[in-house]
């Protein structure tokens, strides 16, 4: 409004006054009040009667009265528009005595009877609770906070703020924010901040690229960020979290350079296995050979004993020939395969097919749910199959025809398959050694294998990035189950 001489009948200007929505008192320059609207009364809760040609201090609680006087000189010696205490918290008092927070706008007015100012008073209890619940949350806030305006200077931080850039609160407030970017990136950060202003939205600062923080210290900290724009009355600003990412990526290093080293031995230990494979058949081969020389010249001429050890001979040849292909089809799984399409049901009818025989001997009954599409390596999957129900089929109860059921769940995203059985189960202290390579819990003349069917499903499940487990009771049956992946490729 600036300095306006009154030329408005008096009538006019108080229609005008009452007709605005915030408390508004009129005061001279003695500091007398002159007038006061109707929104006044309800603030203050006075009647006019009681605040017209009264002190203005009567509005302002006692611990300020004292000051007040030469600040109202002050701006009678110098009018302007202009809001009231800049940078302090001002607060008005009731008459029951009790305070509550305001904003003030000042505006000088030149009348006929001299220069008197109109004081324009919002209460902002609200806003200052609403102020109050934000701060709050930011300091119980997990992650270092920081709040910008659109100048690049800091109004807020919390205390994980402090620890994490080594400065305290007064130091940090008022700052610009380059304070805590290192001197490299330091120059270009004010573009990225208007371009942030001209297209504000919540989303991850510097995607893509690896940021830097810098502590009072002078060391630098490798952070994650993430920027949330606030709209404020005094414009819009941006609440910046900042996570410390320093361990989780040393932590990545070091994963990085495991899995590299786990890589080289796993080839190695692969190359290993298949040449130790090819290096002990050949030794084999040699021992057959010479069983089949040795029965096919001198069967005649050898007694009981000698023949009996000669079977035995050649039984644990066979054996050890088998445990060698086991151990080399061990060390290929996974190998040159490729992620395809997989219908479940129609590889578990297939595996069912090629076992008809050992079905319909043993009399098994299977049931089978109607099972998912999926990807996954097929060839390996079906082993998988195939080793489970033959086990059920195996370790089936004397005399009672095996009862296999197969079906799967889908749990959070993860296809949970399940092989369970009425079979004559397993002791819980070997619910985890099944799985090991060539581990046995019976002997040869009581179930044929090798150890190794099991060893197989646990690594062609690992392989999925899945698990393999059993649930089992001696006595009453096994239920392995696996989980897999649901890829959607």
């Amino acid at each position: 409004m600036g300095k306006n001489l009154i030329n408005l009948t008096e009538l006019t200007f108080q229609s005008m006054i009452e007709s605005v929505p915030n408390a508004i008192v009129l005061v001279n320059k003695e500091g007398r009040i002159a007038y006061i609207n109707n929104q006044t009364e309800k603030l203050f809760r006075y009647d006019r009667t009681e605040l017209v040609g009264q002190s203005i201090e009567i509005l302002i609680p006692e611990r300020f009265r004292k000051n007040h006087p030469n600040f109202r000189d002050m701006f009678f010696a110098s009018p302007s528009v202009r809001e009231m205490g800049a940078g302090r918290d001002l607060f008005g008092i009731r008459k029951d005595g009790t305070e509550f927070p305001v904003e003030i706008g000042l505006n000088p007015l030149i009348t006929a009877d001299g220069t008197l100012v109109l004081a324009s008073i919002i209460d902002i209890t609200e806003r200052k609770k609403a102020e109050e619940r934000f701060r709050l949350v930011v300091e119980s806030a997990p992650n270092a906070m920081v709040l910008v305006n659109k100048d690049g200077v800091i109004t807020l931080v919390n205390a994980q703020a402090e620890r994490l850039f080594g400065y305290k609160k007064k130091e940090l407030i008022g700052a610009q924010l380059e304070t805590l970017i290192p001197d490299r990136f330091r120059r270009k950060h004010p573009d990225h901040r208007n371009s942030f202003f001209a297209s504000p939205s919540a989303r991850a600062m510097g995607e893509g690229r690896d940021l830097y923080a810098l502590r009072k210290d002078k060391t630098e900290v490798q952070v994650e960020i993430g920027l949330n724009p606030i709209e404020t009355d005094e414009g819009q600003v941006v609440l910046a979290s900042i996570i410390d990412i320093t361990k989780r990526k040393e932590q990545e290093s070091i994963i990085i350079n495991q899995m590299s080293e786990l890589g080289i031995k796993n080839k190695e230990l692969e190359q290993f296995a298949y040449i130790a494979s090819h290096d002990l058949q050949e030794p084999l081969r040699t021992i057959s050979n010479y069983i089949q020389i040795i029965e096919e010249d001198y069967w005649e001429e050898m007694n009981d004993e000698t023949k009996t050890h000669l079977k035995t001979i050649h039984h644990s040849t066979d054996r050890m020939n088998a445990l060698v292909k086991a151990l080399l089809d061990f060390s290929r799984l996974g190998r040159n395969s490729k992620l395809t399409k997989v219908d479940f049901s129609k590889i578990v009818n297939e595996v069912i097919s090629d076992l008809e025989n050992l079905i319909k001997e043993t009399d098994t009954k299977i049931h089978v749910e109607d099972l998912p599409v999926s990807y996954g390596y097929e060839t390996e999957l079906r082993l998988v199959f195939q080793n489970l129900i033959s086990n059920a089929i195996k370790f089936r109860k004397d005399n009672v025809p095996a009862e296999i059921r197969i079906g799967y769940e889908n749990k959070e995203g993860q296809l949970q398959f399940f092989v369970s059985d009425e079979g004559i189960g397993i002791e819980s202290k070997n619910l985890e050694r099944i799985f090991h390579i060539f581990q046995r819990l019976h002997l040869d003349d009581q179930y044929e294998g090798y150890g190794i069917g099991l060893a197989n499903c646990k690594k062609i499940v690992e392989l999925h990035r899945g698990k393999i487990w059993v649930e089992s009771e001696v006595g009453k049956g096994s239920k392995f189950c696996f989980t897999l992946p649901n890829l959607k490729l």
